[in-house]
């Protein structure tokens, strides 16, 4: 079984002014196979950054990332992304946008058939496969996304604020959707959000990140999201255990971000 390892992990800024910003210090964890992790923290702690050495988009100032004995220096299939915008194709089908990736690796057609057909059974889109991106709602277009990062079959799936764009009941359904997935395929993944109530509904484990330079503040390890795949998430997320960590962890972002706010104002006087 892979481990999905970021040993000693840094990342350094040179701003055009001459500055350098430290984005990243010594982060360090290791995942298993198919496990979860939600990644939080306040606005400049290198969530995204982290994020995007991983999927091999920046190079680390030192460090490095590895998934079993391979060293991952460059984006490449064993990765794949889902961004808070689709970032589909809007010239191309629903089906067309999920078979796209087994296309270009050269899948021949019949088996590219069986894969679209199978991802718009499981993310519920059965009746939509020849429409146009554009006449799906931002909800249907994020499980469009979804289905064609699953069609090039990554071994981790990397999610950048992927429901942060939509209405509440679409975002919590959409939750339900990414946990089921999660549990049927059993890839490994690894979501960014701003929410503190998604990242602890949808987090088998938890990172909160400490500001500049970003580093993990505090780990937990939560039983919220196997819960969710057979409990109702309204009675997850209005349970005394699920309300107790939630104002936890507000009250240690909050607190970062005034010290963010006490710095930033100290620097200005």
């Amino acid at each position: 079984m892979s481990e999905l390892k970021a040993s000693n992990i840094s990342m350094v800024f040179d701003e055009p002014n001459g500055n350098r910003v430290e984005a990243l210090q010594n982060v360090n964890f290791s995942l298993k196979q198919g496990e979860l992790l939600a990644i939080l923290g306040p606005s400049g702690c290198g969530k995204s950054t982290l994020l995007n050495i991983i999927a091999g988009f920046l190079a680390p100032t030192a460090g490095r990332v590895s998934n079993g004995d391979h060293t991952l220096i460059h984006s490449g299939p064993d990765r794949g992304m889902v961004f808070q915008q689709g970032a589909l194709f809007e010239w191309m089908t629903v089906s067309e946008n999920i078979g796209f990736g087994p296309k270009m690796a050269g899948t021949p057609a019949q088996e590219i058939d069986a894969i679209v057909n199978d991802l718009l059974d499981t993310v519920g889109l059965q009746d939509f496969g020849d429409k146009a991106v554009y006449e799906l709602s931002g909800g249907m277009q994020q499980r469009v996304a979804l289905a064609r990062c699953l069609a090039n079959n990554p071994d981790i799936i990397l999610m950048d604020e992927p429901l942060g764009a939509l209405d509440a009941l679409t975002r919590e359904k959409m939750q339900s959707l990414v946990l089921k997935l999660w549990k049927e395929t059993g890839k490994t993944i690894i979501l960014i959000t701003h929410s503190v109530e998604e990242a602890l509904f949808l987090g088998e484990r938890l990172f909160v990140m400490a500001p500049r330079p970003g580093r993990i503040k505090k780990q937990y390890n939560l039983p919220f999201a196997e819960a969710g795949l057979t409990q109702n998430p309204r009675d997850i997320k209005t349970s005394p255990e699920f309300i107790a960590t939630r104002e936890e962890i507000l009250s240690m972002i909050w607190g970062m971000e005034e010290e963010i706010m006490g710095n930033s104002q100290a620097v200005g006087a």
